[in-house]
């Protein structure tokens, strides 16, 4: 028996030790979550590195890794970090996805970016659905919208960092980012942000009414986010629209005092754009055409509240309502091409 135990144990010893080896940097990485549950970076990454040299296996330890080394902006780090993940698990839908956000907003390595959303977008992903007790199918499609709203970031980065002798690519990159942000808005039916980046594309393809649309989509969406306000006044006014764009233009200035902005350069640049278009339209046509109401229609929302004028419910709704109507929708509704 004793011979039989030994000579498994020869020919097994390679396996056997693996699996210690395995014990061991599971411990470890189990200590380096704790350390990160606590906040102590240094420890965390002095555990998840330990255990990764006893167990190089463990994906998920690689991928917090990389998560880790992004936050403090060591990016090649996280992406040597995220490649481990992805080389120990192919289907590591949010390893590709970190590794696809860093090599496009923080090194500028698009083709590579557009290549991991690509792929996450093609993974066969099991879906699982239980009634009334588990489905996994929301978020399988969810990441595959996301993937797809990446990968038209990552196109619109592209078409805007290409040197000067390629400028000529940029529409087409542009087009190739709206067609990945069509492909999102299939899954994500109702996202400001792919709504707004959409926008954004169509705006600087020079296809306005698709722009303006967007913009006002995303403005129905969220109506108390300043950007899509602000990027419509632009486009009003490129189309000479003043009106349309100073009320949207109001809205972005309301809306910027409430947003945090250490220099204070947004706030001022809107300001200033808001007193040259309004310069523009008092020297106007429109200004001479317009109709006015003969007088400003009393609203009687506010209550008296200890000694102070405050508005109430209505008036609130009011405000939203107001917020929510974009400028210059008919006209965009409207407008076949320019």
């Amino acid at each position: 028996m004793l011979c039989v135990l030994a000579l498994l144990a020869f020919f097994y010893w390679g396996w056997i030790e693996k699996q210690v080896m395995k014990v061991k940097g599971m411990y470890y990485i189990y200590k380096g979550d704790q350390a990160y549950s606590q906040d102590n970076m240094a420890k965390t990454l002095e555990f998840y590195n330990r255990g990764l040299e006893l167990y190089p296996e463990h994906y998920e330890a690689w991928f917090n890794l990389g998560n880790i080394y992004a936050v403090y902006e060591d990016y090649y780090s996280a992406v040597d970090a995220y490649e481990h993940a992805i080389r120990h698990n192919p289907k590591f839908v949010m390893a590709r996805m970190n590794l696809g956000i860093v090599y496009s907003e923080d090194l500028g390595f698009f083709d590579e970016a557009i290549e991991q959303f690509d792929t996450i977008t093609k993974i066969g992903i099991f879906k699982l659905w239980i009634p009334f007790v588990y489905s996994n199918i929301k978020s399988v499609n969810g990441n595959r919208g996301i993937a797809y709203y990446n990968k038209g970031v990552a196109f619109k980065q592209k078409a805007l960092y290409l040197p000067l002798e390629k400028k000529y690519l940029a529409y087409k990159y542009l087009g190739d980012a709206v067609d990945a942000y069509s492909k999102a808005l299939k899954i994500l039916k109702k996202n400001y942000d792919v709504y707004y980046n959409r926008a954004v594309a169509y705006h600087l393809r020079g296809e306005y009414r698709e722009a303006g649309l967007d913009y006002c989509k995303a403005i129905e969406l969220e109506p108390m986010r300043f950007e899509a306000h602000y990027n419509l006044a632009v486009l009003l006014r490129h189309l000479n629209r003043y009106s349309d764009s100073i009320n949207e233009l109001q809205k972005a200035a309301m809306l910027i005092l409430e947003t945090p902005d250490e220099t204070g350069l947004q706030t001022a640049y809107i300001f200033n754009l808001l007193n040259e278009v309004t310069r523009r339209f008092i020297t106007s046509d429109e200004y001479y055409t317009q109709k006015l109401d003969e007088e400003p229609k009393a609203y009687s929302g506010y209550t008296y509240v200890n000694g102070k004028i405050v508005p109430d419910e209505e008036f609130d709704k009011a405000i939203i309502k107001n917020f929510k109507t974009c400028a210059g929708f008919e006209y965009f509704n409207e407008v076949e091409e320019y």
